[in-house]
């Protein structure tokens, strides 16, 4: 931890750089690393972006393309609707296994429907998927797409034909949440029936903490100097502390005029991401 945290390098190659950038997108579709952090889902999106594409690359390549930072819930994809697809395939497929359950009471079998809606980022989308040959046939927005998978319930790794196409999905499932991750994006499904996302519209929305008070670790590192002290007034601008990492110092500054409540690290503490340092008034 007090050193780059590298984990792996990964090199792709191709007749020509557009063939080694698609060769090296599909792979880091893949590339599946759980239990600690990683910018796999940043490395894809730079792999996507045109100018990266192009070649006209500089040093200040990403403070010019992401100036507010990389968030992978806003990448774009060429065609979204892959998204929506895969989650209610993915859903179907455990909806069709929770079926064939033994014990179930008779006359109360768990019966599939074909009608689904997935919802991402608020918004609901109408399928109707059936099984077909080694997949399944789905309907959305006029549009059909026939998906040909052997993925089962558990396996990480979703591969499969969408209308003869080749695609990698990284499947996670948290609670009745679907987590896919897809070049370089990052998309969290639900998907409900019809009538249960009738229901699902009235579900109060649960409001984020407000952590505006508080600064807060933007990296793991060691914390090597606090400028400030409990009860002074900082202004816009103002140092605030500094942290060591991948050898080199981060000098962090206040966002705005505050007084500072309370110290919630030291000097020599090493940290992890997010975690809070000072509180402000």
């Amino acid at each position: 931890m007090y050193y780059d945290p590298m984990i792996a390098k990964l090199i792709t190659h191709g007749k020509d750089r557009d063939q080694a950038i698609l060769c090296m997108q599909q792979a880091l579709n893949e590339y599946y690393i759980r239990g600690v952090r990683h910018n796999i889902s940043f490395l894809n999106a730079v792999m996507a972006h045109p100018r990266f594409r192009g070649g006209r690359l500089t040093t200040n390549f990403i403070a010019e393309e992401f100036p507010d930072g990389f968030h992978a819930g806003d990448v774009p994809q060429d065609d979204p609707a892959l998204a929506i697809v895969v989650a209610a395939v993915v859903h179907r497929c455990y909806r069709d296994r929770a079926s064939h359950l033994s014990g179930q009471l008779p006359g109360h079998e768990l019966v599939v429907g074909d009608d689904w809606v997935v919802i991402i980022d608020g918004k609901s989308h109408a399928v109707h998927a059936v099984p077909a040959d080694a997949g399944y046939l789905l309907e959305h927005e006029g549009r059909e797409y026939r998906v040909s998978t052997d993925w089962r319930p558990g396996l990480p790794l979703l591969r499969a034909e969408i209308n003869g196409e080749p695609v990698c999905f990284q499947i996670e499932r948290q609670g009745i949440w679907y987590h896919l991750f897809f070049h370089g994006a990052e998309i969290k499904a639900l998907v409900l029936t019809p009538r249960v996302a009738e229901f699902h519209t009235w579900m109060p929305v649960k409001q984020a903490p407000d952590l505006s008070r508080f600064l807060r670790s933007p990296m793991p590192g060691l914390l090597v100097k606090l400028s400030v002290q409990e009860g002074q007034e900082v202004v816009a601008g103002e140092e605030l502390a500094v942290i060591e990492a991948m050898k080199m110092e981060n000098v962090l500054r206040a966002e705005q005029d505050s007084v500072v409540v309370k110290l919630l690290a030291a000097p020599g503490d090493s940290l992890s991401v997010d975690q809070s340092i000072i509180e402000f008034e």
